[in-house]
């Protein structure tokens, strides 16, 4: 796992680039969020390769306890992939609202997740 830095004005974002799974777990979600932090983050971007697919599963409460972190913490968080996959409601209606909202964001694209966290 690497972290690249996309700088806009004052804005530092990390992005983190891995190819394999890096978040298997809440926990690892968590550490990954800390470490994040400690480094003086306060926006990140993860792609939705390296997040194991029972996040996307909301009845086991991992994205849940996830994301409810990041907003703790204050950290702006975009997931980069391709959600049509996820076909349940709720997932749909869960992404949908979380756009909605802005602190997490789910987006297709890399440019797009610095354009969204650099507002």
């Amino acid at each position: 796992m690497k972290i690249e830095t996309h700088r806009i004005n004052d804005t530092e974002i990390a992005e983190i680039i891995s190819e394999e799974v890096i978040i298997e777990s809440a926990e690892d979600g968590l550490d990954l969020l800390g470490n994040i932090y400690y480094l003086g983050f306060d926006k990140m971007i993860i792609h939705e390769k390296n997040i194991t697919p029972a996040f996307f599963d909301l009845k086991n409460g991992m994205a849940g306890e996830i994301l409810q972190k990041f907003s703790n913490y204050r950290i702006r968080l975009a997931l980069v992939g391709s959600f049509n996959d996820y076909l349940g409601k709720s997932i749909k209606d869960f992404i949908y609202e979380s756009n909605n909202v802005g602190h997490i964001n789910f987006v297709p694209s890399v440019e797009l997740a610095v354009q969204v966290l650099s507002n």
